[in-house]
C-alpha cells in the first residue's frame, strides 16, 4: 500500500477530485493549508493574511491510500487535471505504508482501505 499527498491549488482541487471519483477512487482526504513555493501567479492566486512574511499561498493537500497497482493511474489523474502550466503547480508525495487498521471493525491492510 501506498500513501498519496498531493499538494495542488486550491482552484484546481473540483477537477482532481471530480477525475478520482469518476475513476473509481472514492475515499480521499482534503486538507485546506497555507504554504510557499515557487509561484508566478500571484495575481490569481490569494496571499494569506495569516503569513504575509512567507507570501503563503492556500492550498490544498490531498491524501489517497491506494495498493501499489493503483498508484501511477491515481499520480497521472491528479498531474492531468491538477496542472495549470504555471510554476506553483504543487507535488506529489508516495510513502509506503506498513498497515491499516480500521476503527469501527477488526479489519486490516487493504481490506481496511
Amino acid at each position: 500500500m501506498k500513501l498519496i499527498k498531493a499538494y495542488i491549488r486550491y482552484r484546481m482541487v473540483e477537477e482532481v477530485y471530480k477525475a478520482l471519483n469518476q475513476a473509481g477512487y472514492c475515499c480521499m482526504t482534503f486538507v485546506e493549508c497555507e504554504g510557499t513555493g515557487q509561484y508566478s501567479d500571484h495575481e490569481k492566486e490569494h496571499i494569506s493574511a495569516k503569513y504575509p512574511f512567507a507570501e503563503a499561498f492556500r492550498v490544498i493537500k490531498l491524501e489517497i491510500l491506494v495498493a501499489q497497482e493503483h498508484v501511477q493511474p491515481v499520480v497521472e489523474l491528479i498531474r492531468k487535471n491538477g496542472r495549470t502550466g504555471y510554476r506553483g503547480d504543487g507535488m506529489i508525495v508516495i510513502s509506503p505504508v506498513d498497515n491499516v487498521y480500521k476503527v469501527r471493525n477488526d479489519e486490516e491492510g487493504i481490506l481496511a482501505v
